[in-house]
């Protein structure tokens, strides 16, 4: 495949959704034969105003479940004061610190960047940095991801990657992402908590999530309305239902379309029925819901050659966000891997340009 030809879908309506069409002609994403999105979609410059009490909601269970975004959106994430616990080796224009935060009462611990400089009037602007799964019993703080947060950081963000409970020296379980809502509250606590730090801008801050990460992002941006864009490499974007029978792993797999015992999926069917049983209560979990909600424009990054989150989450949330009237980029990286490894660089330097575009500009 020429991968200079186009810049990614071939489809006329797709034109209106991006503009980032300029990119290296060696990271252009490749074609996408799909049927064609719906034919309203928003202006490129000016994303649609979210409303949040407009729409209505999927139907919620008599016993809201934890994850049911309206329980979630019912909550309180009040953060506390940051505290620097250590300040470590400096980045080439900006300070590193390991500081600690709050979320129910739990000391989570962080990777914070803060850019050398003269201080904005009103703050700098943030990236809440949502890393990807990795063992808790291996994970450390300042090991992984040293080079995304680096160029974000490099570009006059505070960068804030929380370590999630039960991660490092973080307290509590860590539970896992898809059952329970603790890292999506761990992080929503570290944007209040952004919020309350001297030198950010609480009007003023973004979110980067890769994989598990990518999913925390998402649920983020339907249950907070002041995280202003969003960018997700490789993400776990699906919902429910998809990630229940349509989650490839490895190539020529099929499908986890039969749940392990144990395992959350056998779980919640057991106490919730099948999608096509109970579609309310698997539609009230789903981010995907509530796209017509969603915070801020949303930017995604998929490699066709992904073995761990199937590229097909990334293009049905593309279509999804269209047909709810939402700003979008998909970016498709021709043979590349779940980490994006070969075309690193160019997608870096989308992200960062759409974090100037819609946060430190917005």
């Amino acid at each position: 495949m020429n991968r200079a030809k186009t810049c990614w879908l071939t489809l006329s309506i797709l034109a209106l959704a991006l503009n980032a069409c300029g990119g290296s002609a060696a990271a252009s994403p490749s074609t996408l034969t799909i049927p064609p999105p719906p034919t309203t979609v928003p202006s490129p410059t000016e994303p649609p105003a979210p409303s949040f009490t407009s729409t209505p909601l999927p139907t919620a269970t008599p016993t809201p479940h934890p994850l049911e975004i309206s329980a979630m959106r019912a909550r309180e994430y009040p953060g506390s004061d940051v505290v620097i616990e250590a300040v470590l080796d400096p980045g080439v224009n900006y300070s590193r610190y390991y500081v600690s935060y709050l979320s129910e009462g739990l000391k989570i611990y962080a990777l914070m960047t803060v850019p050398n400089g003269q201080r904005p009037p009103t703050g700098w602007p943030v990236v809440i940095f949502n890393h990807g799964y990795i063992p808790p019993s291996v994970y450390r703080t300042t090991e992984r991801y040293v080079a995304y947060v680096d160029l974000i950081a490099r570009s006059d963000y505070i960068v804030f990657r929380s370590d999630y409970r039960g991660h490092d020296r973080s307290e509590g379980m860590a539970g896992g992402a898809y059952s329970r809502p603790d890292y999506t509250v761990d992080v929503l606590n570290a944007v209040a908590s952004m919020k309350r730090y001297p030198d950010a801008d609480p009007n003023r801050i973004g979110m980067w999530g890769h994989s598990m990460g990518g999913y925390i992002t998402l649920r983020s941006m339907v249950i907070d309305k002041d995280i202003k864009a969003g960018v997700i490499w490789a993400g776990v974007v699906a919902s429910y239902p998809d990630l229940l029978y349509n989650w490839r792993r490895g190539p020529g797999a099929s499908p986890d379309s039969t749940p392990r015992p144990g395992s959350w999926r056998t779980t919640f069917i057991e106490q919730y029925g099948s999608p096509e049983e109970n579609p309310e209560f698997w539609n009230s979990i789903s981010a995907n819901s509530y796209l017509n909600e969603i915070s801020g424009p949303i930017q995604l990054h998929h490699g066709t050659a992904d073995t761990d989150v199937p590229l097909a989450f990334s293009e049905t949330l593309f279509y999804q966000m269209l047909a709810a009237e939402q700003y979008v980029e998909l970016y498709k990286h021709e043979g590349d891997n779940h980490n994006i490894s070969n075309y690193f660089s160019t997608a870096m330097q989308r992200t960062i340009e759409f974090f100037d575009r819609f946060v430190k500009g917005h």
